[in-house]
């Protein structure tokens, strides 16, 4: 007869891997850092956020107090409708634990997950979004299922080792110009590259938009329409640890508006100083 204690200990292990859960889970298909595919079962979602590693990479863990670059797909349990998706866009997200633009439910699902994983959060709507709940058009009583492609975390402030915060060069040159020289990978089209970055109308000199402002180091894929313009140019070749001047003519802006993934591109002659702080 097989002891009360050994029937325990099976007992617990398959509670602990959700076997014995009677609760509806979706399936989830396709390979990291590609737009996943995501199947709704027909019964109902639990009623508390759980947090499942679909795949565990092999990159540094995200820290707690850093910011998180991540990819990600939003979908509605109710009807099966997607909200939101990063891939379409080639604008990864820069995730901030700050209390006022994600729920808690997000820091749980990420912080601690290795670089290269995918997981996957299933939580009511309610806990989904950050404190102001969710937005319109999103159900409070629905369920949100996101999957998440963990790409890397980095300090809200990262810089080039040994640099000052970027400055604007004292001159609007008429191609891209190194102002630092970096010794890291090299950047290719359609790398994603993770910069910090300042833009300046010129020659006013002020500043429309910053990387620091907005919470830290963004990703962009290192594409036409999904970065500013000059950015593909100005970038290409260059390697980790640069920073790099970039100059727009005002040519170049008119009729932008914004990257595929919403950065704002003011009409004018802009300069831009961008530091590539990674490759990923």
């Amino acid at each position: 007869m097989r002891p009360l204690w050994l029937a325990l200990a099976v007992l617990l292990s398959v509670q602990a891997c959700g076997l014995s859960r009677n609760v509806a889970t979706p399936s989830v298909s396709g390979a990291f850092g590609v737009k996943p595919v995501i199947k709704l079962p027909t019964g109902k979602p639990e009623a508390v956020p759980h947090v499942t590693v679909l795949s565990e990479g092999s990159g540094p863990p995200t820290r707690k107090g850093d910011v998180v670059i991540t990819d990600v797909e939003i979908r509605q349990w109710q009807g099966n409708k997607p909200y939101m998706n990063t891939y379409d866009a080639a604008q990864p997200t820069t995730v901030v634990f700050d209390g006022q633009h994600v729920s808690e439910t997000w820091e749980q699902a990420l912080v601690g997950q290795r670089a290269g994983s995918r997981v996957m959060l299933v939580s009511p709507a309610t806990k989904g979004f950050g404190p102001d709940g969710p937005p319109a058009g999103v159900n409070p009583a629905d369920t949100l299922v996101l999957v998440f492609d963990v790409l890397g975390s980095y300090p809200r402030d990262a810089r080039l080792i040994g640099q000052t915060l970027p400055s604007l060069p004292a001159g609007l040159g008429l191609k891209a110009q190194t102002l630092v020289d970096g010794s890291g990978e090299q950047v290719r089209p359609g790398a994603r590259v993770v910069v910090q970055y300042v833009g300046a109308r010129w020659p006013s000199r002020k500043i429309f938009d910053s990387s620091y402002a907005r919470g830290g180091p963004n990703a962009f894929v290192l594409k036409d329409r999904a970065v500013p313009p000059g950015w593909v140019g100005g970038l290409t070749g260059r390697r980790v640890g640069s920073r790099v001047a970039i100059p727009v003519p005002a040519a170049d802006t008119k009729g932008f508006t914004a990257t595929t993934g919403g950065i704002g591109v003011p009409e004018g002659t802009l300069l831009y100083v961008v530091d590539i702080i990674d490759v990923i």
